[in-house]
């Protein structure tokens, strides 16, 4: 069982300008942060998964990580995204490890051909505990 990381895509409004982001790398997409994560082993054939909101929404699969010259690592990502089913996820800086056991189903697509609810009013019902 893989493990996996969650992300707030801070940049993008919607999982519309997220996918776009993503799409407009050819073969992959590439992030960048301070520290390699301690257990970046555990993370092969993981994904990272994206917070909006307040709520989990969609995935890519990360495809390995890389130092850069200046010391900084690059996490390498499938610059696809998988829709989740929506999960209520408060915000944090930075990445978070999240264990197989505990991410969301994957969905058929960011089409509206699913039951995806949009991220604020997962929040909004998970601040009145329906969700």
């Amino acid at each position: 069982m893989p493990l996996h990381m969650t992300k707030i895509s801070f940049r993008a409004r919607t999982t519309q300008s997220l996918l776009g982001w993503l799409e407009s790398h050819e073969h992959e997409a590439h992030l960048t942060t301070r520290y390699q994560p301690k257990r970046h082993e555990e993370m092969a054939g993981g994904s990272l998964y994206w917070i909006m909101e307040h709520a989990l929404v969609g995935r890519s699969p990360i495809l390995g990580f890389a130092q850069r010259d200046d010391g900084r690592w690059t996490i390498r990502l499938d610059p696809r995204l998988i829709a989740v089913e929506t999960t209520p996820r408060r915000a944090h800086q930075g990445w978070r490890y999240l264990a197989d056991e505990d991410v969301p189903r994957d969905l058929a697509g960011l089409d509206g051909e699913n039951d995806v609810l949009p991220p604020r009013l997962v929040g909004e019902l998970a601040k009145l505990g329906l969700v």
